[in-house]
């Protein structure tokens, strides 16, 4: 059994009952806390679509910082390196759930700025392969930095043992939610 498996079995003695007695065991309670939940995530996504965190890591930086899906690419590319895979605008795509000619043209976007550049494929000659440039690993930095200091204002009045809670607990949502590809009913 996988961990996250484990996790909630343990926590949801009930089974896979959504809103009803087992997500939780407490019914009404659980309806409660998944809405809140989903008023939470909405309340997230619309901070993002604004992209509010961008506009005040450029009042920072004093530059603009690009955002919405141009600076996702970089994201997807990035986590690709960092669990030791290749990374192409198909993958890119599958990660954005975009089509391939919206990928492309947010690929080519990133590497006309400088942030990203494309490498042929040792493996396979056929397919283009892409990576952070120094620019873009800059970039990131700097939004990673300021990404860090706005969780670390938020919580810094939280108690060391609710900040670690949340920490665990949002990772393990967030890996579940894409398990299950972030629709109920499809895993």
């Amino acid at each position: 059994m996988h961990d996250a498996e484990r996790d909630r079995a343990a926590d949801d003695p009930g089974g896979d009952d959504p809103g009803g007695e087992g997500a939780g065991g407490e019914g009404a309670a659980a309806d409660a806390e998944v809405a809140a939940i989903e008023r939470a995530m909405v309340a997230l996504r619309r901070s993002a679509a604004r992209r509010t965190p961008a506009r005040r890591a450029e009042r920072q930086a004093g530059a603009p910082v690009p955002g919405g899906a141009a600076f996702d690419v970089l994201d997807v590319v990035e986590a690709a390196e960092e669990r030791g895979e290749p990374a192409g605008v198909r993958e890119v795509a599958d990660a954005l759930r975009v089509d391939q000619p919206r990928a492309s043209k947010l690929v080519a976007a990133a590497v006309q700025a400088g942030h990203l550049r494309r490498e042929a494929d040792q493996t396979d000659g056929r397919r283009t392969l892409l990576a952070v440039t120094p620019d873009g690993r800059e970039l990131l930095e700097t939004v990673h930095t300021f990404r860090r200091a706005m969780v670390a204002r938020v919580t810094r009045d939280w108690p060391a043992d609710d900040r670690a809670a949340f920490a665990r607990l949002f990772t393990r949502f967030m890996d579940d939610f894409g398990a299950a590809g972030g629709a109920p009913g499809t895993d």
